[in-house]
């Protein structure tokens, strides 16, 4: 009986599937939304739903897993694709984070020895690390937004998404920021963990919260989706490289 229903499945249908789940995820959270949401928003039978994904824990933890192009789409002859057991889903998020960092542009940064550079330096420095964190950010985007939209209903990946996700990144932040106003480098406007955030929210909030902005497009007069991810990439990297190296505000 399943073998037959997997063969009616058609090949293409599953990436659109976890689209839309990842969508409805987003916009009512993860314990809000039920499977009927999910079907009614794809004009599909709660039935057919089940086709793919056995339940609302197997369809989540589907759209993190291939949200992105992350991770290659099973081929039908696996679905319906299975819940995750305890601290899978998870354990795949703490995974993808850590093979981000070592070869980040902050983490190069940190290991260097501590020394002045010049302001000129270090602009360049900034500039290159909030490039590839947007890039990176972008990269991720869609798994991102639905693991901060529902980790807080999710014990597990809070935990690890607050800490290892977030929380790492603003820490490393801080450290970086801290090093380059004690050496002269940086000029910082107010207290290091105040930058330190805003630095990485601003890219947080173009890489991907604005991507998934519900405001009718019809208001918007620039919508975001038509501007390019490494023009604002270069904008932010130009905007706070020479906001953390002017010399014209006030460090108290």
């Amino acid at each position: 009986m399943m073998s037959g229903m997997v063969r009616m499945i058609p090949p293409d249908r599953l990436r659109a599937v976890l689209d839309e789940a990842a969508r409805v995820f987003v916009v009512h959270g993860y314990r809000r939304t039920q499977i009927q949401d999910v079907a009614d928003a794809l004009g599909l039978a709660k039935g057919t739903l089940y086709g793919y994904a056995q339940s609302k824990e197997a369809l989540f933890a589907g759209a993190v897993r291939f949200a992105d192009d992350a991770e290659p789409l099973p081929d039908p002859s696996r679905l319906p694709l299975a819940a995750p057991a305890a601290g899978e889903l998870a354990a795949l998020v703490a995974s993808r984070l850590a093979a981000e960092v070592p070869d980040m542009a902050l983490t190069r940064a940190l290991s260097r020895r501590a020394r002045p550079i010049g302001q000129s330096a270090a602009a360049e420095e900034l500039a290159a690390i909030v490039v590839d964190l947007y890039r990176r950010l972008a990269r991720n985007r869609t798994a991102i937004k639905l693991v901060d939209r529902c980790a807080p209903e999710l014990p597990e990946l809070a935990e690890v998404w607050l800490n290892t996700g977030r929380g790492a990144q603003m820490s490393g932040m801080e450290t970086y920021l801290s090093r380059r106003q004690a050496a002269g480098d940086l000029v910082l406007p107010g207290p290091v963990p105040l930058v330190a955030r805003t630095v990485v929210e601003l890219c947080v909030l173009w890489a991907v919260h604005c991507r998934f902005d519900p405001a009718p497009q019809a208001t918007i007069a620039s919508p975001v989706t038509a501007i390019d991810d490494e023009e604002v990439a270069a904008t932010l990297a130009t905007l706070l490289a020479r906001g953390l190296t002017s010399t014209q505000h006030s460090t108290a």
